[in-house]
């Protein structure tokens, strides 16, 4: 709980200047933020049986998808909006915007089974807005 007192406290403090262009500057508990075509941080780190809270922390809608050939094999596949595989968060994207994380909401994961999990945000993707959480032993 601390490093997410930290970091909220660490992201209310590096966008108070900023709080009359994103809105209300109302500060969200989270680990990893949202901004317009990042997750920040890029790369975030955990203890095995730990949540990680995103946060939409800019005014864009996005997405939290896992890359399914880039998460350990026994893990259990996770995207916003709960679909179970990539294909699916896809496909609800595109044809209903499904998935979405609008500005001031969050999503959470808890974390099971150790490795590297590579994800992204369907809509930026393209614009390199991708992640990765490592969850060690």
């Amino acid at each position: 709980m601390q490093r997410r007192a930290f970091l909220s406290t660490l992201a209310g403090v590096s966008t108070a200047g900023l709080a009359g262009c994103l809105g209300s500057g109302q500060s969200i508990e989270h680990d990893i933020g949202m901004s317009a075509n990042a997750f920040l941080p890029a790369e975030f780190e955990v203890s095995v049986g730990e949540t990680v809270t995103w946060a939409n922390t800019g005014s864009r809608n996005h997405s939290v998808t896992a890359y399914s050939r880039a998460i350990p094999e026994k893990a259990e596949y996770f995207a916003s909006g709960g679909f179970d595989s990539e294909e699916a968060a896809r496909n609800a994207w595109f044809g209903k915007a499904e998935g979405v994380i609008s500005s001031n909401e969050t999503y959470e994961r808890t974390f099971e089974v150790p490795g590297r999990y590579e994800y992204f945000c369907i809509p930026h993707e393209p614009a390199g807005m991708v992640g990765t959480v490592v969850v060690r032993q």
